[in-house]
Order: structure tokens, then C-alpha cells, then sequence
């Protein structure tokens, strides 16, 4: 038998995180907790929302929480009802479960990240702000390793986003710093075409959602017609029936995806969404929606055991003030687990 519970745990940024969405002060986050009755061994977990993007209903979610919680051992089938409506829930209480499988121990997945033996290549996040400011962050990223830096873009005036991307380039060629960008759905149709061809300018990798999500007609004219490759991400969210899945990744054919497990409805989702695009020969690589380290330890590990090589967007774990202290650690632009190190989760309730 199981038991479990949940902990209101909201996580605090160090500094404002801007976003094109607005400027986030501190996330909201519950930490998920579910013993076995018979070993005494505790599985956590974690769901964390983002305001605006997060399926997750916040006016509902502890009631959501404290009904499966209540109902541990009926988790499958809530999962099957309910769970495309509370994908960070599902994600959380996956994972724990995933914990528990293995003890308890803080170890999901059994593999080399895991053990320790080797890390995750990661990218370098710049968050939005005064160009100054980008710079430093900018700065401060290669100066610690970092050759995979991630922009966020569409906050700022487009001539100011183009005047630090050119700053950049008269720094750094694309042999010394590859430049993924971010938009978060920032453009509107009619102008992301000119728009992407400028920043071609500036040999970028990619970019991300450059217009909102659901325009699926200007998304795939998008991606036959960029000179830069296209990621969907907050295209996915949402999409829970495999049909429509298919039809989404058919009808726009991006060149990779982006997959943040807590917004999909958990690893095993995000796993059936990489094994559709791998098929169609896309690529994709896993971002944290900034859950704490409880929700980016089971992030990596999932993404560890898909054997992918490709830098992922897995940063995150030192955005705040209160994170809790885990086992996970960033050396020379990758992502570390140290089974020797041990978590220190806040006191059940």
C-alpha cells in the first residue's frame, strides 16, 4: 500500500527572470511525496506551473493534488480520466512513483548519469533584460564553458535584439558559440518570416516558437520557407490524443521539437512525443519549465536514458533562492549527478 502527500513549496528567483510573457518574481510549486507502507521508503516528485503556459488549473490543482494524493493507489486510473487536464500533476506524481520504484533513493533511471560516470551537455540560458545586462549573462556563460547559448528574444525592441545578436558575432564566430534563440511565440505571422531571415544574418541554430501556438497553416509555411530551423514548443501543449499528435507533426514538419515533461503530462508522454518525431526523422532535446532540482533530477535522468547527445535546455537549478539541496551540480557546460551527495527535502506534512 501507498501513502502520500504534497508540500507547498514556492520557488523563489534569485533575480527576475523575463520572459516575452512578462517578468516572473517566483514560480509556483508543490513537492510531492509518497511512501510504500511496507518498506518505509519515500518517492518525491514534484509539480511546478508556469503562469499563462501551464495546463494546470492553479485555482484547482491543490484540490487536484490532495484527491490523488487521497487516492494513491488509484493513480493509473485518474491518470487515464484526468490526467491530460493536470499535466504537472501527472508529471509529479510519475516521477515520485518512479522514486519509490527504485527506493527512494533519488535515482529514476539506472544509467551513467545516474552513477555519476557522465554528465549532460547542457546550454547556457540568457534571460531577458537591458542589452547590458544580456551581455554580462552572456559573458559570464562563456567564461564558465558554455558553447550552447540559448536567447530569449521578443521582449525588446527587434533593431535592439538584432544589435546584441550582432555583438555577439563580432565576439564570438559559430564555430565558438553556437546561438539558439527563443521567442515564445513573440511574432506575429505576417512579419516572422522577414524577421527569421535578418536573424539568419547571424548563423543561428535555431529558433523557437516564433508565433503563437494552434496557427498550424503559418507554422508549416514558416518551416518550409525559414532559413533557420524551427523548434515547436508551446505547439505541443495541450495535444494529448496520439492522432492528433501525428496530425500536428505531419501537417507542420518542424525540424526538432521541445519537450518539457511537467507541460506534457510527464516522461512517459514526453517519451511516446520524441518516438513520433524520431520516426519522422525530427529532433528534439528536453527543457526544465524551471521546476526545482526535484523535477530537473527526473528530467535529466529520462533524458539520460534516451542516449541523445544533443545539448539540452537543463540549466536551471540554480535560478533560486530556496532550491532544495540535491545531488545535481553543472561542471564545464554539463549536468552532474553524485549518488554520494544527498537530498535535503523539506519535512513531510
Amino acid at each position: 500500500m501507498l501513502t502520500a502527500g504534497f508540500i507547498y513549496y514556492p520557488l523563489i528567483f534569485k533575480q527576475p527572470a523575463g520572459t516575452s510573457r512578462g517578468t516572473l518574481n517566483h514560480k509556483e510549486s508543490w513537492l510531492i511525496h509518497i511512501t510504500s507502507t511496507e518498506t518505509g521508503a519515500t518517492g518525491w516528485g514534484e509539480c511546478s506551473l508556469i503562469p499563462g503556459l501551464s495546463p494546470d488549473d492553479r485555482t484547482s490543482v491543490e484540490q487536484e493534488l490532495q484527491q490523488l494524493c487521497s487516492n494513491i493507489n488509484g493513480f493509473e486510473e485518474w491518470a487515464g480520466k484526468k490526467g491530460a487536464f493536470f499535466p504537472a500533476s501527472r508529471f509529479g506524481v510519475e516521477t515520485a512513483l518512479k522514486d519509490l520504484e527504485n527506493g527512494g533513493t533519488g535515482i529514476l533511471w539506472k544509467n551513467s548519469f545516474a552513477e555519476g560516470v557522465s554528465g549532460i551537455p547542457i546550454n547556457g540560458l540568457i534571460w531577458m533584460g537591458s542589452a547590458d545586462f544580456m551581455m554580462k549573462q552572456l559573458t559570464e556563460k562563456i567564461k564558465a564553458g558554455f558553447r550552447c547559448i540559448k536567447v530569449k528574444v521578443g521582449a525588446l525592441s527587434f533593431e535592439d535584439e538584432l544589435k546584441f545578436l550582432r555583438q555577439i558575432r563580432s565576439r564570438f564566430s559559430p564555430q565558438e558559440v553556437e546561438l539558439r534563440l527563443d521567442a515564445n511565440g513573440a511574432f506575429a505571422p505576417g512579419e516572422a518570416l522577414e524577421k527569421i531571415h535578418r536573424l539568419a544574418d547571424f548563423n543561428i541554430h535555431s529558433i523557437e516558437q516564433p508565433i503563437r501556438a494552434g496557427q498550424w497553416d503559418e507554422m508549416a509555411r514558416l518551416c518550409a520557407q525559414s532559413p533557420v530551423d524551427i523548434a515547436l514548443d508551446e505547439e505541443l501543449i495541450g495535444i494529448s490524443k496520439m492522432d492528433e499528435r501525428i496530425r500536428l507533426l505531419d501537417t507542420i514538419l518542424p525540424r526538432y521539437i521541445i519537450l518539457k515533461p511537467s507541460l506534457l503530462g510527464g516522461c512517459t508522454e514526453a517519451t511516446l512525443w520524441s518516438e513520433l518525431a524520431e520516426a519522422r526523422r525530427i529532433g528534439w532535446w528536453a527543457t526544465s519549465a524551471l521546476e526545482s532540482n526535484v523535477g530537473l533530477n527526473a528530467i535529466a535522468q529520462w533524458v539520460s536514458a534516451k542516449k541523445t547527445t544533443i545539448p539540452q535546455g537543463l540549466g536551471t537549478g540554480l535560478l533560486y533562492t530556496n532550491n532544495i539541496d540535491s545531488p545535481l551540480y553543472i561542471k564545464d557546460a554539463a549536468l552532474y549527478h553524485s549518488p554520494s551527495l544527498a537530498w535535503k527535502y523539506p519535512p513531510q506534512l
